[in-house]
């Protein structure tokens, strides 16, 4: 009896120690203390301390461990390790682990990521987005850019290079803005809340294109010669990596350089002969430097004794010899540039090599780290457009249309979709400033930037749909009128470009977040490569076994939350959301625990398991965007008002994680393993659920006032005047509610007997000015409403010539035409 309260005790030891994953020496000294004094207390047991020996033995006799029980792992290891071509390896070398490796480990620092910076604008960024970005949106006319002109108008281009948008990346010493990149987000969002193409136009040459790849990797001779040029506008950047072959897998392009003799300025020199056929390249049709990614050969050896280097970037003049810049797509039916570039035997310098020719070879890890970096900010910052403009004019429109005498706001139907947008928006935001946020922290952030292109177009595209829904008739209508169609129209475009979402989320999130958030997984596969074998076997040893205890830690927890309902875990904070930090805890313990034992049964095969993986991708995203919520809730100083709006999000994200891990457990091809699993993850069965009703209803009320958070959500959303799409809307919807004091007195009237209900409005109003129930002064005011409300909710129609031509018909030429 003795002996086994000692091994009962000594379990207790190992189960808190894993559960607080102390270091394995520090176990072991608590261990061994807790058996002197079970000693003490009773008597000496032997087999608790031969346990405790056995142990010691494995974790002090290194070489001992190494011969007899490392050595056949590793060899084991070696030979089941997938093959990673130069591609993959440096996919997953490229871009930084961030709060995604946290969130991933199951012990997420919740104190850490509150102590990240709030983004905030300088007051010279502040300036730029609210007199600058505000005059670029004041000479884009959206409905004539995109249906009539198919181009942005020649002022707003010149503009947009004066005031240097197309240099808000590139530093001040080089003529740029010098911006952060919670600026450039917000930058584009705003523009974007005005036309998309105006959008696109400013977010491409600041995200994947010359400059930021000329910033981290360019020689100085490159700098100076085009950064400047590209501040000022004088230099229009493309960047061509896609093509008909080559897609998401930028990897499999066929466009290709050998390393040659050749001729360039009158001389002989070493260069490349280039040969590329390029689609779906923004910018494109009016770019001046072309910026290219082809595969370098060299069967010459001019350079060395490797023929095949790898992906290559150069920049390129449009203007060089041989270079093609093709035909416009439309995309869509958007009218931003996008095109075809193409050359045949182009011959460039080897000094064209962003970087020079000790870059030769090394383009595919500089354009994914770049990709990251830009990933995190554009695509968010449209997407967060789309949810503002959203927000802003569903609730608006809501209040003013009106079915059976009420406005379609207070219909429940109605409801459920104005719910998902507020939520959605209030996500989106949360979202888009903690990523911008992570590359002013000098993050480059793969896994992060993938996540939030993948999630915030998704959300963007659920609330312009059901934008559109509520919008019904109004927003069908193509015109000047129409605030939804672009967004709607151009969000397929989001959804595949830079990484298409169907691949990004089976293949990229967790596919490359399991082994670059892995705390071991990356260091393994590392030490197996190892060419010096003692050396990787010596790294293997140590990774290796802390990896076994890492496991047994992530079970131990998950277990002992998942029967505590996470309540022992740790809280940064005291109020009522204390309790989403436990869950999401809980829930990241899950995550490793059961991405671990993914990892070790089904090994490089995972990977092949898309739908399988992709569900645990679900899993890692929705801890991320819950953790946006809770972050931009804090550093807004926790309002009342936003309460609401952090339960919808976080119980959101809890249900779809719940939802993820059911999906998981229910098709792991492995008998007996799911209904386990469950068991450890979830000993209560279903424990999350969609939000409620009620808690729909109190979301949507800030969308159908004048408040605070109304005005946070939509803040740098362009509004423009009373004849823009927008600020149509919203202008009687300010009106509404400086009337709704004279609307209820005519209301109680008319409900008392003291007013009846004329044919008309106007009708109305003039007996309720009769009977002395409003003044004339809040008669006029009233009709000044009910106008701008009437205007707000009618539609656009053309002419048949202008619906067929894009422009309305000459009246002279046609008379001319009948002379």
């Amino acid at each position: 009896m003795i002996t086994l309260g000692q091994i009962i005790a000594l379990l207790a030891v190992v189960w808190f120690s894993a559960y607080k994953r102390l270091r394995t020496g520090t176990a072991l000294v608590i261990a061994a203390s807790v058996l002197v004094v079970c000693g003490l207390v009773w008597s000496v047991a032997i087999t608790p301390w031969v346990l405790l020996g056995v142990f010691a033995a494995l974790y002090f006799l290194h070489d001992l461990r190494k011969d007899k029980i490392t050595l056949p792992i590793f060899k084991l290891f070696k030979s089941v390790l997938p093959p990673m071509n130069q591609t993959e390896k440096d996919a997953l070398e490229a871009g930084d682990v961030w709060w995604d490796g946290d969130l991933f480990k199951g012990n997420p620092d919740w104190n850490s990521m509150l102590k990240y910076p709030k983004p905030e604008l300088s007051k010279e960024e502040r300036e730029f987005v609210d007199v600058q970005a505000e005059k670029l949106c004041e000479l884009v006319d959206d409905w004539k850019v995109t249906h009539e002109d198919k181009d942005l108008p020649k002022e707003a281009w010149d503009y947009m290079k004066k005031e240097g948008f197309l240099g808000m990346i590139i530093p001040k010493e080089y003529g740029g803005k010098g911006f952060s990149a919670f600026a450039h987000s917000t930058v584009v969002q705003k523009l974007a809340t005005r036309c998309g193409a105006l959008g696109v136009s400013v977010m491409v040459p600041n995200s994947l294109g010359p400059a930021e790849l000329l910033l981290h990797y360019g020689t100085d001779e490159q700098k100076n010669h085009y950064l400047p040029r590209l501040a000022k506008g004088e230099e229009v950047p493309c960047f061509a990596l896609t093509g008909p072959e080559a897609g998401s897998d930028a990897g499999a392009i066929p466009d290709n350089g050998i390393v040659c003799k050749g001729t360039h300025n009158g001389e002989e020199v070493v260069g490349i002969r280039l040969n590329w056929n390029k689609r779906y390249i923004t910018l494109a049709p009016i770019a001046t430097v072309l910026g290219l990614a082809f595969k370098l050969y060299d069967p010459e050896g001019l350079l060395g004794d490797q023929e095949e280097l790898g992906i290559t970037c150069a920049l390129i003049p449009t203007d060089h010899e041989g270079v093609v810049t093709g035909n416009r797509h439309y995309p869509m039916g958007q009218a931003f540039m996008n095109g075809v570039t193409s050359g045949e035997d182009v011959f460039i310098p080897l000094e064209w090599i962003i970087g020079g020719k000790d870059y030769a070879g090394r383009g595919w890890r500089m354009l994914v780290e770049c990709l990251s970096a830009g990933r995190g900010i554009s695509l968010p910052a449209s997407a967060t457009a789309t949810g503002k403009v959203g927000y802003l004019t569903t609730g608006a429109y809501a209040m003013l249309r009106k079915q059976f005498k009420t406005s379609i706001a207070h219909f429940e139907g109605v409801e459920e979709a104005m719910a998902r947008i507020a939520g959605n928006t209030y996500q989106l935001e949360a979202m888009r400033q903690m990523t911008a946020a992570s590359v002013d922290l000098g993050v480059k952030p793969s896994v992060v930037s993938a996540i939030a292109k993948y999630h915030m177009t998704e959300l963007a595209r659920s609330v312009v749909n059901d934008a559109m829904d509520v919008h019904a008739g109004r927003a069908v209508i193509m015109g000047e009128r129409n605030y939804l169609a672009g967004g709607y129209m151009s969000m397929p475009i989001s959804i595949t470009v830079e990484g298409a979402n169907i691949l990004t989320r089976n293949l990229m999130i967790f596919g490359q977040g399991a082994v670059r958030c892995h705390p071991f997984v990356f260091r393994e596969m590392e030490a197996a490569a190892n060419p010096d074998t003692k050396a990787g076997l010596d790294a293997f040893d140590s990774l290796f076994f802390r990896h076994v205890g890492y496991g047994v830690s992530n079970f131990i927890r998950t277990f002992t939350l998942g029967i505590t309902g996470g309540r022992i875990a740790k809280k940064p904070v005291k109020d009522k959301t204390g309790r989403y930090y436990q869950q999401l805890t809980r829930m990241s313990s899950a995550l490793a625990m059961v991405s671990d034992l993914s990892m070790m049964i089904f090994g490089g095969d995972l990977k092949r398991l898309e739908r399988l993986s992709a569900r645990l991708g679900d899993v890692l995203s929705q801890l991320y965007l819950a953790s946006t919520v809770l972050k931009y809730y804090e550093d807004n100083g926790r309002p009342a008002s936003d309460i609401d709006y952090v339960d919808w999000c976080v119980q959101k994200s809890l249900f779809e994680i719940q939802k993820a891990f059911m999906g998981f457990f229910e098709n792991i091809p492995v008998k007996g393993l799911g209904v386990a699993l469950k068991w450890v993850v979830f000993p209560y069965g279903k424990q999350f659920k969609m939000p409620s009703d009620k808690l729909d209803r109190a979301i949507v009320k800030p969308m159908l006032s004048d408040n605070e958070l109304r005005d946070r959500l939509t803040v740098d959303t362009f509004i423009g005047t009373s004849t823009d799409a927008v600020g149509r809307v919203e202008n009687a919807f300010k009106k509404m509610l400086e009337v709704a004091p004279i609307e209820k007195q005519l209301y109680k009237a008319i409900k008392s007997g003291q007013l009846s209900s004329g044919r008309t409005i106007d009708e109305t109003v003039s007996t309720a000015v009769a009977a002395g129930i409003i003044s004339q002064e809040e008669a006029d005011q009233y009709m000044e409403y009910e106008a701008a409300r009437s205007d707000a909710i009618q539609v656009d129609d053309y002419s048949k010539h202008y619906i067929r031509y894009g422009k309305e018909e000459d009246k002279g030429s046609s008379k001319k035409a009948a002379a």
